[in-house]
Formats: C-alpha cells, structure tokens, sequence
C-alpha cells in the first residue's frame, strides 16, 4: 500500500494517501475524486527543509501550549466564579 502526497483539483486540499488497489483516494475534506497526484517528498532532505521542518514543528508545539494554557486559564476561572 504506497503512500502518495494528492492534490484535490475541487478544493485545493493538499494530503496523503494510502493508495489500496481499487480503492481511488478520496479528498479528505470534500470527498472528491478528482485528484492531482503529486511528486513525493520522503526522500528529500536538504538543510532548508530541515530547518522549515524543525521551524513547523516549534510553531505546533506554541499552537498546542498556548490552547493548553487558554483551556488552563478558563478552568481556572471558572472555579474561581464558583467558589464566589
């Protein structure tokens, strides 16, 4: 079963797919099925992609802690409301 990078020619929707045979891939946000395979990147590494990579990666972890302290934030609010 290979992996394949799509574009949805509908949406605009760029993913990956596992292709199974006679299964065509589906756009995972309309559903569509008229796709663009795309060029795959697995084995392409180079020091921008790396950096971008590791650059995406810290910008996740932010995403990810500052939910976290907004959800932390709000809880801790409401708890104080209902102690008052």
């Amino acid at each position: 079963m290979p992996l394949f990078d799509f574009v949805c020619r509908q949406c605009d929707h760029h993913f990956e797919a596992l292709v199974r045979a006679g299964q065509p891939p589906a756009c995972p946000a309309c559903q569509s099925v008229d796709l663009e395979k795309q060029p795959s990147m697995f084995a392409v590494s180079t020091p921008e992609r790396r950096q971008a990579s590791a650059a995406a990666s810290r910008n996740k972890q932010r995403e990810v802690a500052g939910r976290d302290a907004a959800a932390l934030h709000a809880e801790s609010e409401k708890h104080r409301l209902e102690d008052h």
